[in-house]
């Protein structure tokens, strides 16, 4: 019988991250599992009042990840939830520098204090569809063997190459732990708060022009599933989470009821910058380059694994417009910029083809 008294299921359970959204609902949703004995949620800052009330049952401790290996010792730790990455800089917490020290150091780190947690017997690690990278010669489908044809331009992809690395190191030195790798297509739903939904929400949408990318999400609920299972459950190895099916970037606007703003390839960073300055939250080059090229992954591997299926693309999507549907106010300023966008996309556009042999 394993300490937490159910075959697979850990005693105790250390969450990095519980700060942000998607840590602070993991963590509540083992420490509600009867399974599992204790649920320690990790995190150097303190999470915001709504965040806070959800962790009730989940004993916090406010720690940095070059800090850890004490608790993990001293705890007898059984399994390590790592969901503490930064998926874009933010200019206010030290821009690309601080998110690579989080992501990268910060992995480095936490892998340091697993290899010397005598206890652990299971690791569980946020990863991305990210790791496969964007570019021309990319095949239809992703499975998990496919290597990145090209290293990412954007830094979280690189991070999660690093990230990604640094774990099979230590399945070589930990082969008694079980790993699992997550990489996680972007989250949407109704309760999504992030990078793409902020996208999606602007009134106008820059778009590449002559591009539609083929785009696969995965429910936010649905990813807390895989998490949760992960982690009560034996999964060994490397797992693509997405929702089955694709939606093309153009479908995704019409259904969202926003306007498409077809801009030249060059031109999509500024008009990402001027969409920050709407306040449409942040761009990295890691989203610039899904919205030109796409991803689509297999997740037959999941599927048969974990005995889930998650909703499918389309009904993860309808999911966050029935949630968002008239939520966007837009001031007239900002209207204003956004017709500045659209006319400055198609004096691009007709200087493109007057250039044209």
């Amino acid at each position: 019988m394993t300490p937490g008294g159910t075959p697979g299921a850990p005693g105790v359970v250390v969450v990095t991250g519980v700060g942000r959204y998607l840590g602070a609902h993991v963590a509540a949703r083992l420490a509600a599992d009867p399974r599992i004995d204790r649920v320690i949620g990790v995190d150097p800052a303190t999470p915001n009042p709504e965040l806070a009330d959800l962790l009730s049952g989940v004993e916090r401790v406010r720690l940095d990840l070059d800090s850890l290996g004490g608790l993990l010792a001293d705890l007898d730790v059984d399994a390590v939830v790592h969901l503490a990455l930064v998926t874009a800089p933010d200019p206010q917490q030290g821009g690309r520098a601080a998110m690579k020290e989080q992501n990268v150091i910060g992995t480095m780190q936490l892998l340091a204090a697993c290899q010397r947690a005598p206890r652990l017997r299971k690791l569980v690690v946020r990863s991305s569809t990210a790791a496969y990278g964007v570019s021309f010669r990319d095949p239809a489908v992703f499975t998990e063997e496919t290597e990145p044809r090209e290293v990412p331009r954007g830094g979280f992809g690189r991070d999660i190459l690093d990230i990604e690395g640094y774990v099979r190191g230590f399945r070589r030195r930990r082969a008694d732990v079980t790993a699992t790798v997550l990489r996680f297509a972007p989250f949407i739903g109704s309760t999504a708060d992030t990078t793409l939904t902020r996208y999606f929400a602007q009134p106008v949408v820059p778009t590449v022009f002559g591009r539609d990318p083929r785009l696969q999400f995965v429910h936010f609920d649905d990813a807390l599933e895989v998490l949760h299972r992960s982690v009560a459950e034996e999964h060994a190895g490397t797992y693509n989470v997405a929702g089955p099916g694709v939606l093309s970037l153009s479908q995704a606007i019409r259904r969202s009821g926003r306007v498409a703003l077809p801009v030249l390839e060059p031109g999509l960073a500024g008009v990402a910058a001027i969409a920050r300055s709407m306040g449409f939250g942040r761009y990295g080059l890691d989203q610039v380059d899904l919205f030109v090229h796409g991803r689509v992954v297999d997740t037959t591997r999941l599927e048969r694994e974990y005995g889930f299926t998650p909703r499918s693309t389309a009904a993860a999507f309808e999911d966050f417009i029935r949630a968002h549907h008239g939520g966007v106010v837009v001031t007239r300023d900002q209207l204003a910029t956004a017709e500045q966008l659209v006319l400055e996309g198609i004096r691009q556009v007709r200087a493109a083809v007057r250039e044209r042999p």
